[in-house]
């Protein structure tokens, strides 16, 4: 076997600070089914958005570093918080392996749908006030307008399994109000990114709320089309007809992991599957 075929078959690597990521690394089963798959969920120091940069970055290359240990042949980082603060250092850290963020493929996709140039960014109070979309926005189109509104709420209706119906369309709608009643009086936003990896669990029923003239902004969706994109150009795809391998590495709560995860991920996860890891092993100099 080629050094080259020996470097498809290695997996990728996907971190978040507990489950939410799981809605990528759905998307990325979904559409590189293929494709190895280990996922790694920092539930023992959940969540991230109340924590310092320092602190996060700290965090982020700890996880990094466990998964290289485990040669995985790409990194995502499923985690809107990290991503905003920690891609750049761990690309520095480990310039051998790619590392994609969720918020910059969001950007891009945000600023590609747009028609009339006004956008929405739903989020955490964390990611909404540390500005990482709308930084990322601007710089690649500064004439759009973004208005920006936290949801942190759509967290716990996720990590409950509450998706969809009347009484969850209600909650949507309450927590939106600000967002849209802003844009009463012009032309409204027609592209709304969900800036959070909980939130595409809830898609259904935010869209029913913002209605069919507002395209949703996926980051799940965004970022496993960067993935693909970097595999093709690298020749690292793994091709063939046996599905890849899923495995899961959690900080603490393996119990809860495994039931939360029903809510997120399409396919069953079981105790078995779930190898409970300390970070604070892997020192960050």
């Amino acid at each position: 076997m080629s050094e080259q075929e020996e470097r498809r078959r290695l997996p990728i690597g996907v971190f978040d600070s507990g489950v939410g990521g799981l809605t990528v690394l759905n998307e990325l089963r979904r559409q590189l089914p293929c494709e190895n798959l280990i996922y790694l969920g920092d539930t023992a120091r959940v969540p991230y958005g109340t924590k310092s940069s320092l602190s996060v970055t700290r965090y982020a290359e700890q996880a990094a570093r466990l998964l290289i240990e485990r040669k995985v042949k790409l990194l995502v980082i499923a985690c809107n918080t990290v991503s905003a603060v920690a891609v750049e250092p761990l690309r520095l850290r480990f310039p051998g392996v790619p590392v994609i963020g969720v918020v910059e493929p969001g950007a891009e996709a945000c600023c590609a749908q747009t028609r009339n140039g006004q956008v929405g960014v739903i989020a955490t109070e964390s990611t909404v006030n540390n500005q990482a979309y709308q930084k990322a926005i601007m710089s690649l189109r500064p004439d759009i307008r973004i208005r920006a509104q936290g949801c942190s709420l759509f967290v716990s209706l996720a990590e409950e399994g509450w998706h969809e119906g009347g009484l969850v369309e209600q909650i949507v709608a309450r927590c939106l109000a600000p967002l849209l009643d802003e844009a009463q009086g012009d032309s409204g936003i027609d592209t709304l990114v969900l800036g959070c990896t909980h939130f595409p669990a809830l898609k259904g029923a935010i869209a029913k709320v913002v209605g069919p003239d507002v395209s949703l902004v996926d980051s799940a969706v965004t970022t496993t089309r960067v993935v693909k994109q970097q595999l093709l150009e690298a020749n690292l795809m793994r091709e063939g007809d046996t599905p890849g391998h899923v495995s899961f590495l959690v900080t603490d709560g393996p119990e809860r992991f495994v039931r939360v995860a029903s809510y997120f991920f399409e396919g069953p996860v079981n105790a078995a599957q779930v190898e409970l890891v300390d970070l604070q092993h892997y020192v960050v100099a």
